[in-house]
């Protein structure tokens, strides 16, 4: 059992506007049964046991929740119309802000993929890439707000690298750099300073792979 085997199609679904079709719907149903307790998508089950997640995938405050499998679902609920604001579009969001990466090189990477400038490959490792564009869409469509510190964060940080025209380059694909800007402006100018947003995760460093502490 893998999630991101059911999110995937969702994500597509619900983008054309196909979310509430009945057999998407019972789908949605079975993503949301198969979370965690802590509200995260495992990598799957196996041997009726939980698959623990690499350390690239890893999620803050997760022992098997996956970035990759959350990222999924997350991006499938916010694009449907109801289950954008539920209680598990919320909850996953909350734990996918909780490793707080700002990478300058992979902004707007999850665009540029969409207009096929960018290939698409990888199956777990689609997300592994840190993106903050596809972070900021995520919280406009699902609700979180300038409150929370962590989107202020990458509000500030976005803002940070908008160049003198306006635009945000992009180094790999200057083509693409006007659908970046695009989407980056779209979400700047929808996401609120205040919202019912209410965060259930303190922020803490996290390390994708600690160091092991020495026996002596």
């Amino acid at each position: 059992m893998i999630p991101l085997q059911t999110g995937i199609p969702l994500r597509a679904l619900a983008a054309v506007g196909c979310g509430t079709d009945p057999r998407a719907e019972k789908a949605f149903e079975w993503l949301l049964g198969v979370r965690l307790p802590d509200g995260a998508w495992p990598s799957g089950v196996q041997g009726g046991k939980h698959v623990f997640p690499a350390g690239y995938r890893r999620l803050a405050h997760s022992r098997y929740g996956c970035r990759s499998n959350t990222t999924f679902a997350v991006s499938a609920l916010a694009l449907h119309p109801t289950r954008r604001s539920s209680q598990g579009a919320r909850r996953g969001l909350d734990l996918l802000l909780a490793q707080e990466t700002l990478q300058a090189h992979t902004l707007g990477y999850e665009v540029v993929r969409t207009i096929g400038a960018e290939r698409r490959r990888g199956f777990f490792t689609y997300f592994a890439r840190h993106d903050a564009a596809l972070l900021l869409d995520l919280c406009w469509r699902i609700g979180a707000s300038q409150e929370d510190g962590r989107v202020a964060d990458m509000v500030a940080f976005v803002k940070s690298l908008q160049g003198p025209y306006g635009l945000w380059e992009h180094p790999g694909h200057p083509q693409a750099s006007r659908w970046v800007s695009f989407d980056l402006l779209r979400s700047l100018s929808r996401i609120d300073e205040s919202t019912d947003w209410v965060s259930q995760e303190p922020r803490t460093p996290f390390q994708a792979y600690p160091k092991e502490p020495r026996r002596y």
